[in-house]
């Protein structure tokens, strides 16, 4: 059975920013809760693990950087009051990956447009609302240790892939 790290506000956990969790759609929360009761779901939140708390200001990495630059010490993680925020996010990613390496974990559902959990958008650093394309920290880091990232949109899409990969592995 393939486990799968997932951010802990897609299974109703309050830990945003803002204090909430983060809705999903009616398919989406169909298979969370699959497999949530298969035992498949381990939930992390990078930004509450790597210390920070809940709500907290809203952050975003260094307008014209990404997670890669954040990772290679060449930008930073800054809150809508300027704070540099950079040591939680990357703390958080480390422990991303010893979570999902420790429990087993060969894909992960985290939330887009967030500065740790993107996967395909992430906001410009502006603080105006705008996305662009880009990963977050958590999303790069675990990438980069050979996890499958999925975002909360791409569910269905995962939910096929372990089809395949487990009619596969029964054969």
């Amino acid at each position: 059975m393939q486990r799968i790290l997932i951010s802990a506000c897609l299974i109703d956990h309050p830990v945003r920013y803002d204090g909430n969790c983060k809705p999903t759609s009616l398919t989406a929360r169909k298979y969370i809760m699959r497999w949530k009761e298969e035992n498949r779901l381990v939930p992390f939140c990078p930004e509450v693990a790597g210390g920070l708390p809940t709500p907290r200001d809203p952050a975003e990495i260094t307008h014209g950087a990404d997670a890669s630059d954040v990772l290679d010490g060449q930008a930073n993680i800054l809150t809508c009051a300027g704070e540099n925020v950079t040591p939680a996010f990357l703390q958080g990613a480390r422990l991303a990956v010893e979570k999902a390496r420790h429990e087993g974990c060969c894909h992960a559902i985290l939330t887009d447009r967030s500065p740790s959990c993107g996967s395909l958008q992430i906001y410009d650093g502006l603080f105006r609302g705008q996305t662009k394309q880009g990963a977050g920290v958590t999303a790069t880091l675990l990438a980069r240790a050979g996890l499958t990232i999925w975002n909360e949109n791409q569910i269905d899409a995962l939910a096929s892939e372990l089809t395949r990969l487990e009619k596969e592995m029964a054969r």
